[in-house]
């Protein structure tokens, strides 16, 4: 009964690091997307000026000056703004129309927007591949314009002369062309890092009537950590009664994105850990026991002859048939459970091979690192003691 419950630690154990693995792998997997743009030293922050009244001819001067106080302060390089948070988990879109591109019904003609300030692809490290960022031209009153990734060039048929086309943002319908595409950048993560970049487009926000909240981002050449302890100080100068929200670094809100995916893997390797331990301090109390009800069988086979190494051998044996039992029955229960979590691991199956290996010997070594002190006190009886034993 005592080998039964430790072999069913031994199983559990395996299931559970083999579960681990899995969701680690697939975090590191995570953390080496490549999310299109340069997040290091940026800061993020929004306001909401319509929430304290603001007209929107108010908001876009307010945005504006902000814009150019940000970029007064020491070691500021870049300031940008967005409508649509990056990596936010927000998501803004609908259909388009886009010259040369044929609609009928049951056709995708959907795409994802931002309305950004002059500048942003710039401080976010976005390349540009062709034409022009939107600059001082842009503004209420010029003609639309719009730029595009590559995702949306694709999608559309533009290819890498989208420069100089135009498109209309009110559906496949629209036959009123009016938005001159401008500019062509890379693919960038748009709201989630795990999910594919969507076809884009962007448009100025100055163009716009109605722009009631901003989220900012600025790079700086200095810590982080002082461009966060002077924002709320330069909104502070411009409307003392204007909050700072979600007041952070650009990685910070990275690692928010993907907070399940590394709530889940710790979780996940305390669980193991913790059943690892168990079962290393069971199997090493029942060994212990093991060993000492056959203290006088192991003194007799000293005293015919067997040496040592047999006798330590005899009690490894014993280890080697639990963990063979309890590594089966513990891969098979990662199998069944690897199945239902496939859908939260990120680029890698259930059924990964090197994972399996990993936690099979990391097992091993726990379990037969619990066997060694019991099998060393065999091989240590004296055969004249333990003829005397009872």
């Amino acid at each position: 009964f005592r080998t039964s419950l430790v072999t069913a630690q031994i199983a559990l154990s395996m299931a559970l690091l083999i579960s681990a693995g899995l969701f680690i792998r697939s975090l590191v997997n995570v953390s080496r997307v490549d999310l299109g743009l340069d997040t290091q030293n940026v800061v993020t922050f929004a306001i909401s000026p319509e929430l304290n009244g603001y007209e929107p001819a108010r908001s876009r001067a307010l945005f504006q000056r902000l814009e150019a106080e940000l970029a007064a302060l020491p070691g500021v390089t870049g300031v940008a703004a967005a409508f649509v948070p990056l990596l936010a988990g927000s998501s803004w879109g609908g259909d388009v129309s886009v010259q040369g591109f044929e609609w009928s019904p049951g056709v995708d003609a959907n795409a994802r927007f931002n309305r950004v300030s002059p500048g942003f692809f710039r401080t976010l490290g976005i390349p540009l591949i062709a034409g022009r960022e939107f600059d001082e031209r842009d503004v209420l009153g010029s003609a639309p314009v719009a730029i595009v990734n590559e995702a949306f060039a694709r999608k559309f048929g533009l290819g890498r002369e989208a420069v100089g086309a135009f498109m209309s943002d009110q559906g496949p319908r629209g036959r009123d062309l009016d938005i001159q595409i401008v500019g062509l950048v890379q693919d960038a993560k748009y709201s989630e890092v795990k999910g594919e970049v969507p076809p884009q487009f962007f448009r100025p926000y100055l163009q716009h009537e109605t722009v009631g909240s901003m989220t900012f981002y600025v790079r700086t050449s200095l810590p982080p950590e002082q461009l966060i302890r002077a924002i709320p100080r330069v909104v502070a100068g411009l409307d003392p009664h204007l909050p700072v929200e979600e007041l952070k670094t650009l990685p910070q809100q990275v690692r928010e994105n993907v907070v399940l995916d590394r709530v889940v893997s710790t979780l996940a390797a305390a669980f193991a850990a913790l059943a690892t331990l168990l079962a290393a301090v069971g199997l090493y109390g029942v060994l212990a026991y093991a060993v000492a009800q056959r203290t006088r069988e192991f003194g007799l086979r000293m005293a015919l002859g067997a040496d040592a190494g047999r006798v330590r051998a005899l009690v490894l044996r014993q280890v080697a048939r639990m963990l063979l039992v309890g590594a089966a029955v513990g891969i098979a229960g990662a199998l069944v459970l690897g199945r239902y979590a496939e859908s939260l691991l990120f680029e890698m199956k259930a059924r990964d091979p090197l994972t399996f290996l990993a936690g099979a010997a990391l097992l091993s070594l726990v379990v037969f690192g619990a066997g060694l002190l019991p099998a060393a006190r065999a091989a240590r009886v004296d055969p004249m003691q333990a003829l005397r034993y009872e």
